[in-house]
């Protein structure tokens, strides 16, 4: 049995691993407009995708898996980050969660 949660959930699709290498020694960038995020005891995933299909499936592309301590560190930074943006550009609205 699902619940309506799962039923409004959007199909999750996963891409291919890539093996395309690093250009310049730089790595690749992806654009993601979906994220999930889950944990356990151990570690946290983090799973970034992009929606645009006309189905809603959404393919997520790109998975991290890191320490608790690392995830917290990820958190403080991104803070940090947005904090100082919002500075120079101004307040960002709240989107879709």
């Amino acid at each position: 049995m699902t619940n309506r949660w799962e039923q409004n959930r959007p199909k999750i699709l996963m891409d291919d691993e890539s093996t395309d290498g690093q250009e310049n020694g730089q790595p690749n960038g992806r654009y993601a407009n979906y994220f999930t995020v889950g944990h356990n005891a151990f570690e946290f995933l983090l799973d970034f995708g992009q929606i645009y299909a006309p189905d809603g499936s959404v393919p997520l592309h790109t998975r991290i898996i890191t320490a608790p301590v690392y995830a917290k560190t990820l958190l403080g930074l991104l803070q940090e980050s947005i904090d100082q943006y919002e500075q120079l550009f101004g307040t960002i609205p709240d989107g879709d969660k």
